[in-house]
């Protein structure tokens, strides 16, 4: 399939349960639209429960575990949020390492809504403007981050792109401006 990301692999982390449905699907057919191959990592093989806010959604088969990904085969990485997903992948010190890769390889990562605590976990947030789900103000802050109240957030003074965003609300600006980044990656994706 033809388009901007024909034939790159962007890996979907999320935990086993806990996923915001529509912050993992929207942005997977926006990749996928694009020819992109998209990858669902999480820590155990299987299924991910996903969630509409607090009710249980669809359950979506894992490509690999956080374990086998190697970050060098990913042109870029999508952190869908939900509450319960990024705070348990805040506590697997091999997801955190993961996220931290992404960074240090310099390669575009996206995160929406509650998905920038594995990002202050990991240590990727000082000095960087982020949006997040309101309630991450304090703690992106505290973690020497400018917060921001915007659809879309497009950080490049660190060693990556970073694109952030509020809520599902935000996903077509999210969608567009990840798709940009993720393009703008092909020369730095591993043969």
């Amino acid at each position: 399939m033809a388009g901007r990301l024909a034939g790159m692999q962007i890996a979907f982390l999320a935990a086993n349960e806990g996923v915001e449905q529509v912050e993992l699907t929207d942005p997977w057919r926006a990749v996928t639209a694009e020819g992109g191959l998209p990858v669902l990592v999480a820590p155990h093989p299987g299924k991910v429960q996903a969630f509409n806010h607090l009710d249980r959604g669809d359950t979506f088969p894992v490509g690999m575990t956080v374990a086998e990904a190697d970050p060098k085969q990913f042109a870029g990485l999508v952190l869908p949020g939900g509450v319960a997903n990024p705070d348990r992948l805040r506590t697997n010190p091999t997801a955190v390492r993961f996220v931290r890769a992404f960074f240090e390889a310099g390669k575009p990562v996206a995160a929406i809504c509650h998905a920038p605590w594995i990002l202050i976990e990991a240590g990727v947030v000082r000095d960087r403007n982020l949006a997040s789900w309101p309630s991450l103000r304090t703690d992106l802050v505290n973690a020497g981050a400018r917060w921001l109240d915007e659809p879309v957030v497009v950080d490049t003074s660190g060693p990556n792109i970073l694109v952030t965003s509020r809520n599902p609300g935000d996903l077509p600006q999210f969608e567009r401006e990840a798709l940009a980044a993720f393009a703008s990656a092909r020369s730095r994706v591993a043969p």
